[in-house]
């Protein structure tokens, strides 16, 4: 059994950068142009995307007044302008991709937002964070799917089921665990259920190298 992982790649949106308040003005202002009052239990409806779902369920709660595409586009234009105005950090996360590669840990994002919205996020935190970063644009099928997590594995020559992934939403950690990989959820509004290959914590301010070294023996032995 290796000692740690063989690359470690990191969900953006609630987990690599505090997005969610931002989602949620965005998602207010355009549902409320069609007469429609956004709440708090909607954005958790629709966390984690994939974005197609979000533009039907505004199509629906708006009473069909666009399409579900319009939604989706409109969208996904008003988030990429205030993701590229104001994108702070989530605690801990900058840390701990550093002191990862630091170590020669290989990383990468791994997001279910269109590459629109991913390179306005980069264009602000710094597009040389990550060597790579996959987008809903780059694959097929984007999460829940496990697609984006197998490529990054193949972009990084690495063995899917000897990576780990940080996820924060439910739609995430689906495509977390259908990819094989190990997972570490940092949920925001939902629950995420541990088990053999899944770990919850609270804020990525909890780890470190040294814990992620000793968090892999803990993986190891319980298989």
């Amino acid at each position: 059994m290796k000692s740690f992982f063989d690359a470690v790649f990191f969900d953006m949106d609630g987990l690599m950068v505090d997005s969610e308040p931002q989602w949620l003005i965005s998602e207010t202002e355009l549902t409320a142009q069609y007469g429609y009052s956004w709440q708090a239990e909607d954005q958790v409806a629709c966390l984690g995307g994939p974005l197609t779902r979000v533009g039907h369920y505004m199509y629906e709660k708006c009473n069909h007044a666009q399409s579900p595409q319009f939604f989706t586009q409109q969208l996904i234009q008003t988030q990429a302008l205030k993701m590229r105005a104001h994108t702070p950090m989530m605690p801990g996360a900058y840390e701990l991709v550093k002191a990862l590669q630091n170590n020669g840990i290989k990383t990468g994002l791994v997001s279910a937002s269109p590459r629109i919205i991913v390179d306005a996020v980069l264009d602000r935190i710094g597009h040389d964070l990550f060597p790579f970063s996959i987008t809903s644009d780059d694959v097929v099928r984007t999460k829940p799917h496990p697609d984006a997590y197998i490529k990054a594995a193949s972009i990084s020559e690495s063995d899917i089921s000897n990576c780990l992934i940080f996820e924060d939403s439910l739609t995430g950690v689906q495509a977390a665990i259908s990819s094989g990989a190990w997972l570490i959820a940092v949920p925001h509004l939902v629950v995420v259920e541990e088990s053999v290959r899944v770990r919850s914590i609270k804020s990525l301010e909890q780890l470190n190298f040294d814990k992620l070294v000793e968090l892999k023996k803990d993986f190891s032995s319980a298989i």
